[in-house]
């Protein structure tokens, strides 16, 4: 589980640069970019914010998305 002091300062790395980038969490499993729809999944507690790894995921409607996330 993500605490809320860390997921208050977490930015989408895509969209901080000209939007908010603010995250929300999918089932303590997932990290979703309420600008632009990217997931970054949350592997043993660490939020992977690889611009890579959240493309991935951009087209997956949430639903779908599997928990917990693969490694």
């Amino acid at each position: 589980m993500i605490k809320q002091d860390l997921l208050d300062i977490l930015r989408c790395p895509v969209c901080v640069k000209e939007k908010k980038g603010t995250l929300s969490v999918y089932r303590d499993s997932w990290l979703v970019c309420e600008d632009c729809g990217r997931k970054y999944p949350v592997l043993r507690d660490i939020p992977v914010m690889l611009i890579d790894e959240g493309s991935k995921w951009i087209n997956t409607p949430v639903e779908q998305l599997e928990v917990p996330p693969k490694e």
